[in-house]
C-alpha cells in the first residue's frame, strides 16, 4: 500500500510539472526533490501544493518539491521511472535521513501555501538567489563524501591520539584513513566537474582545472614541480593557491568558455578543438588572474570568520545562530557549503575543525522549543496535533516540517524562535564548539562534535530549546492567527 501511495504521489507531481517531457533533470536531496524544469509555464503550483504528502513547494530556480525525510526518496524513485529521467541525472541524491513523514502532516497544505507566498517575494530578488541556488548546486551532490570524510578524519585522528598510532601498520585500518585524506586532497576536482556540469559546461573539463586548485604536489606535477615565476607578480607559483573557489570559479569559467568557443567553431572541428582551446586558454587565465583572486576571497572568508567567531564572541555567536533560520526558510543555507567545507579541511587553518557549523545547528534548538512552547499554550487541537506531529523529526535535525508547516506561517513565532537560538548560539560560542564533519543537526549533531564536546553540545542545545521556548511563550503565541491560519473543523 505505501508503494502504491507513493507512486501515485510521484504519478500526480509529474502530472502537474508538464510531463515527462517537461523534466530535465530530478534530484532528491535532504527533504525536497529538486527538478529542472523546461517550461515553467505547464507547471500547475496550486495543483502541485494541494497533493497528499506534499508540504510545500519553492518556485526558485529549480521547482523544489518538499516532502520531508524519508518520503522524498520513496516519491523520488518512482518519479525518476515514470519521467523517465535517472534520478540524479545531474548530480547524485544526498544521503536522506530514513524517517517517514507521518500523514497527519499533509492536512497542512493549505497553511504551507501562506508560507510560499512569502518565499515567492524573497525569490524575485534573482539575481542573488539564483547565483546562490547555482552554487549550493555544486556542493550538494558532494555532501554524502564530505561527511564520511570529514568522520573519518575525526575518528582516526582521536584513535592515532589515544593509542599512539598503533594502527598505522594495519591494512584496513590505513584502507579507511586513504579514503578520508582522498575526499579532501581530490576536492577540487569534484568542485570543477560538478561546477562545470551545473553552468553546462562539460564536467570532465572542469575537472581538468580543479587539478591546478590541488593542495599537494602530486608526483609528476609539472607546474607544481619546481618554483616557476609567474607573469605580473614575478613570484613563485604556489600549489593549490585559492583552493576550492578557485575550483569553483575554474569550473564556471570553463564552463562559460566552451560554450563561447563552440559559438563559432566549424561543426567539422568542434569535436577536436573546442575542448582542446577550452583547457589550453582557461587554464593560461586561470593561473593568472582566476588563481589570485580565489585565493583572496578565501583568505576574505577566512578573516570574517575569525573576526565574527574571535573578536565578536558570543555577540557573533548570537548574531549567527538567530538569522540563520532567515536563510534556512528561503532554502538558501545549502549555500553556505562551500565555507563549511573550507573550514572542514584539514590542511586549512582551522584543521578540520568547523566552528560555524555548531553555532548555526542552535538554530533548529530554537525552533523546536518555540514549537514546545505553542504546542503547551495554544487551545487549538488541530494546531496542536500538527506541531506535535513536526517536533520529533525537528530534535532529530529536520525542521523544515516544523518551520514552513508551523513556524513561518504565524510569523510571530518565527522571529522568537530565531531570538531563541541565539542564546543557544551564545553558549556554543562560550564552549568553542566545533564539529569535524556536517551533513546531520539536532541530536545526530553529537555524532560530528570534537570528542569531549558532547556534553557541552547538549548543554547549548538545551539552552536554544529553552530559549525559544521562553521567548515563544511570552511574545510568539497568537491564538486568534493560529486560530484564523489552523481553523478547526
Amino acid at each position: 500500500m505505501k508503494n502504491a501511495k507513493n507512486e501515485e504521489t510521484a504519478k500526480e507531481i509529474l502530472a502537474n510539472v508538464g510531463g515527462k517531457d517537461n523534466i530535465q533533470s530530478n534530484v532528491a536531496c535532504m527533504t525536497r526533490l529538486r527538478l529542472g524544469i523546461k517550461d515553467k509555464g505547464k507547471v500547475n503550483i496550486n495543483a502541485l501544493r494541494s497533493i497528499d504528502g506534499v508540504l510545500a513547494v519553492v518556485d526558485a530556480d529549480t521547482l523544489q518539491v518538499v516532502l520531508g525525510p524519508g518520503k522524498v526518496n520513496q516519491v523520488a524513485e518512482p518519479f525518476a521511472l515514470l519521467s523517465a529521467v535517472p534520478l540524479g541525472s545531474e548530480e547524485e541524491d544526498d544521503a536522506t535521513v530514513a524517517q517517514d513523514t507521518k500523514a497527519s502532516e499533509a492536512t497542512d497544505v493549505k497553511d504551507i501555501a501562506k508560507v510560499n507566498k512569502s518565499e515567492n517575494k524573497a525569490k524575485h530578488d534573482k539575481p542573488l538567489q539564483r547565483g546562490l541556488q547555482h552554487i549550493a548546486n555544486v556542493f550538494i551532490p558532494l555532501l554524502p563524501g564530505i561527511i564520511a570524510a570529514g568522520l573519518i578524519n575525526g575518528l582516526t585522528n582521536v584513535i592515532d591520539y589515544q593509542t599512539g598510532s598503533a594502527f598505522v601498520n594495519d591494512w584496513w585500518y590505513m584502507t579507511i584513513k586513504t579514503l578520508g585524506w582522498g575526499l579532501f586532497t581530490f576536492l577540487p576536482i569534484f568542485v570543477g566537474m560538478n561546477a562545470a556540469r551545473e553552468f553546462h559546461g562539460s564536467p570532465i573539463l572542469g575537472g581538468l582545472g580543479g587539478t591546478l586548485c590541488l593542495g599537494v604536489v602530486v608526483p609528476g606535477f609539472p607546474l607544481g614541480s619546481q618554483a616557476i615565476s609567474m607573469p605580473l607578480t614575478n613570484s613563485p607559483y604556489v600549489v593549490g593557491v585559492g583552493g576550492l573557489l578557485t575550483a569553483l570559479f575554474m569550473g564556471i569559467f570553463f564552463a562559460w568558455l566552451e560554450k563561447n568557443i563552440r559559438r563559432w567553431m566549424p561543426t567539422v572541428l568542434d569535436t577536436f578543438f573546442t575542448p582542446l582551446l577550452t583547457v589550453i586558454i582557461g587554464s593560461l587565465i586561470a593561473v593568472v588572474f582566476l588563481q589570485p583572486v580565489g585565493g583572496w576571497l578565501t583568505n576574505a572568508i577566512y578573516l570574517v570568520m575569525d573576526f565574527v567567531y574571535g573578536k565578536l564572541s558570543v555577540f557573533g555567536g548570537f548574531i549567527l545562530s538567530s538569522t540563520f533560520l532567515g536563510l534556512v526558510s528561503v532554502g538558501l543555507h545549502q549555500a553556505l557549503t562551500p565555507i563549511h567545507v573550507l573550514l572542514n579541511d584539514p590542511t586549512g587553518p582551522t584543521h578540520g575543525i568547523n566552528y560555524l557549523l555548531p553555532i548555526l545547528m542552535m538554530a533548529g534548538g530554537g525552533q523546536v522549543g518555540a514549537g514546545f512552547a505553542l504546542y503547551f499554550k495554544s487551545k487549538n487541537a488541530r494546531f496542536r496535533k500538527m506541531v506535535m506531529s513536526s517536533i520529533p523529526v525537528a530534535i532529530l535535525g529536520i525542521g523544515e516540517p516544523l518551520m514552513y508547516a508551523v513556524t513561518l506561517p504565524l510569523g510571530r513565532s518565527f522571529i522568537t524562535a530565531c531570538i531563541g537560538a541565539g542564546f543557544g548560539g551564545v553558549v556554543a560560542s562560550l564552549f568553542h564548539l566545533g564539529a569535524v564533519s556536517q551533513g546531520v543537526s539536532g541530536l545526530f549533531g553529537l555524532l560530528i562534535m570534537q570528542p569531549g564536546q558532547q556534553l557541552s553540545y547538549l548543554l547549548a542545545m538545551a539552552v536554544a530549546y529553552l530559549g525559544g521556548f521562553i521567548v515563544t511563550w511570552f511574545f510568539g503565541v497568537n491564538e486568534s492567527r493560529i486560530d484564523e491560519i489552523y481553523p478547526e473543523k
